[in-house]
């Protein structure tokens, strides 16, 4: 894999930014698929949100990010996704932070001055280029080393295809038909796969998959 180092403003990232659960996720004048198939779901809470927009207010790097460069002119986020969100959200008027002269303090409640910064600021990006395997191969890796992969997460990765982007549809989103169905009778949570893992288990004894990893088995052959 060949890698390029880049400094990418906010202003950049922000530019073009949509998250809509049915047609994607996209920054970057909308040529960066923030969260392709083999992405986990957004898990930051508010607090680890937060910290993301006071590091940048305060001029602090944030860990470098990692894109797939396509081809065609456009990128996929290998790693940076949770971090990418907390910056467009916050511009969205998402959610606020809190200093300790202003309590509730929104992006457009910052001075001309911290807007500029916000916007000016560059985040460090490797752009990347390989293989599907190379690729995947990076997310595992540089997700071990960062915020631990849940099992199903990891299997998402490694088993990316239509069936998983399918299933994510009804068993990882919020308000999804697994939710509004199960959620009574469930436990984990939607955004760590905690019902796709749930559902992939009984597939496969549904199937008579007798392995000592079943849910590895059943997405291999549907993959």
């Amino acid at each position: 894999m060949n890698i390029e180092l880049k400094s990418i403003a906010i202003r950049d990232l922000i530019s073009g930014y949509t998250n809509d659960p049915n047609n994607g996720v996209y920054g970057y004048h909308g040529k960066l698929n923030i969260r392709p198939p083999y992405q986990r779901e957004f898990r930051y809470d508010l607090k680890q949100q937060q910290a993301v927009i006071e590091t940048i207010l305060k001029g602090f790097p944030l860990n470098i990010m990692y894109w797939s460069v396509v081809g065609d002119g456009s990128y996929e986020m290998i790693d940076g996704q949770q971090r990418t969100l907390s910056i467009c959200e916050y511009f969205q008027h998402a959610f606020n932070i809190v200093d300790k002269d202003r309590p509730v303090l929104y992006f457009d409640n910052l001075t001309d001055k911290e807007k500029q910064h916000f916007l000016d600021y560059e985040l460090t990006v490797y752009f990347c280029t390989g293989t599907d395997k190379e690729k995947l191969d990076w997310f595992r890796v540089i997700n071990i080393a960062g915020e631990r992969l849940l099992d199903q997460e990891l299997r998402n990765a490694v088993y990316v295809g239509p069936f998983v982007t399918d299933a994510r549809r009804y068993f990882s989103k919020h308000g999804c038909a697994a939710y509004k169905v199960g959620s009574v009778y469930m436990t984990g949570k939607l955004e760590e796969q905690a019902y796709l893992e749930t559902a992939l288990k009984w597939a496969a004894r549904h199937d008579g998959i007798a392995d000592t990893r079943p849910v590895d088995k059943y997405m291999a052959i549907h993959q």
